[in-house]
């Protein structure tokens, strides 16, 4: 082997070590561990009850007062109040229900039902008398764990299935409340409209403004722009903060969301496609791009070979 292969060798071995070992090795300990997600909340028990979707509609829409709050779109319901009132009463607007069943696990959509600040994981939020804004369901007069599980049956039933659900009506419904997502023109209270005059503009910007008042107070700061959060943030860190925000970030102020491994994939989705939707395409082109070098490689050390053969 001549001097030029085996310098190459080693700059291969090396190469190969730091990225395989090396790196992940100093990543794992300037970040803590976080096993990976498994979307099972085992902190949450399973009434093991049977839902009657029937039954819980007249829950849902009457003595389970969800419709005081919530819409329905599904039903078309509308929601008592706009964002902004409902911001201005509770810190956040509260999300239409239509998609919950399929975005969410059970056991959590029962659990956010009976005890909301147990379920989103911010019970060190809501202490010492401070009551989160959703009011937990007391019960109807019956058993309370079949009422949840009619409720749940119920907004199941209402549900498109996750296959129909886009990846942008997940994220709207999961993170849109709180989140903007500017790449996009979402902005908290909806889609951002065509502008007709600077009044109109100004006009949303000014309700906008409301709203993230609101909400920052709620929240205590202000929840960031999710538009390139995908390539700020490892795919690892962001399911792993959907699933429980206290193993990331201990004491925030995010609820925990609920969903399913089928939901996350979906809102993962959507950050995708508005943060890097150029993924697909740069990812296919990279196999090109190395068998381009190793072309090249061995073309130029054949080049060399030849060029400098009467100098050796």
């Amino acid at each position: 082997m001549n001097k030029e292969l085996k310098i190459l060798a080693v700059v291969v071995f090396f190469s190969i070590l730091t990225y395989v070992g090396v790196e992940p090795f100093a990543h794992s300990q300037m970040h803590k561990h976080v096993d990976d997600p498994t979307y099972a909340y085992a902190d949450l028990k399973d009434s093991g009850k049977k839902g009657d979707a029937v039954k819980g509609k007249e829950l849902v829409t009457g003595a389970g007062a969800c419709t005081g709050c919530h819409s329905l779109k599904a039903e078309s319901l509308p929601a008592p109040m706009d964002a902004l009132t409902s911001a201005s009463a509770y810190g956040v607007n509260p999300p239409d229900l239509s998609n919950s069943g399929a975005l969410y696990d059970e056991k959590f959509l029962a659990d956010l039902i009976k005890n909301p600040a147990h379920a989103l994981g911010v019970e060190h939020k809501f202490k010492d008398g401070a009551m989160h804004p959703m009011v937990g369901f007391y019960g109807a007069g019956g058993d309370i764990d079949q009422e949840i599980a009619d409720m749940v049956a119920y907004l199941k039933s209402i549900a498109p299935t996750a296959e129909n659900l886009t990846p942008k009506d997940a994220f709207e419904s999961a993170c849109g409340r709180c989140h903007s997502m500017r790449y996009d023109k979402w902005s908290k209270i909806g889609t951002d409209p065509s502008f007709k005059s600077d009044k109109e503009m100004y006009e949303y910007k000014a309700k906008v403004a409301t709203y993230d008042e609101a909400l920052k107070a709620y929240m205590g700061a202000m929840p960031p722009d999710l538009s390139i959060i995908i390539r700020a943030r490892s795919h690892h860190f962001l399911s792993t903060f959907i699933e429980n925000p206290q193993s990331q970030l201990e004491g925030t102020s995010m609820p925990r969301v609920g969903l399913t491994k089928d939901g996350e994939v979906k809102v993962m989705e959507y950050l995708t496609q508005i943060g890097d939707s150029s993924k697909d395409k740069r990812e296919s082109l990279g196999p090109w791009v190395i068998l381009f070098f190793v072309i090249f490689s061995v073309i130029a050390y054949f080049w060399k070979q030849s060029m400098w053969k009467d100098l050796h």
